[in-house]
């Protein structure tokens, strides 16, 4: 022990994270309409101890994330993530090459259509959103 305390900007720094954390996991858990002791039953973490983490109070454990994580089917990295804006979607598609591989050559095809419609439909929104109006079928041709 050198006997010198933790600076308050660690501290500080600890807190912040163990919030961030907390926030995205309890975020999560309540959009997949699961209570606390749902979780626990699932995980075999301690009721209170998940409401400890959700609250940023306890640290949680690489083993407890790792059950978390798993249960509400995003990569620990998301939960992880120092950036205040992370995008659970961003980290759920780094992990898609691993998730794909079971897959049949078909269902990869399925899947590569299915990206292809969201940007397209990604890219129509945000014209909507600029003003840019698209003709719907016959009416809208000259």
């Amino acid at each position: 022990m050198n006997g010198k305390a933790p600076s308050p900007i660690d501290t500080d720094t600890d807190t912040d994270q163990r919030t961030r954390l907390g926030q995205r996991l309890k975020a999560t858990r309540e959009y997949l309409g699961l209570s606390q002791q749902q979780v626990a039953e699932r995980t075999g973490i301690v009721r209170s101890a998940v409401s400890d983490i959700e609250r940023g109070v306890r640290k949680v454990e690489v083993m407890e994330l790792q059950k978390l994580a798993r249960l509400y089917r995003l990569p620990a990295s998301y939960f992880l993530d120092e950036e205040e804006a992370a995008d659970a979607g961003e980290h759920a598609l780094a992990g898609l090459p691993r998730t794909a591989r079971p897959l049949s050559e078909g269902d990869r095809i399925e899947v590569a259509k299915f990206i292809q419609y969201l940007q397209a439909r990604r890219q129509a929104e945000e014209e909507e959103a600029d003003g840019v109006r698209l003709p719907h079928g016959p009416e809208g041709s000259a």
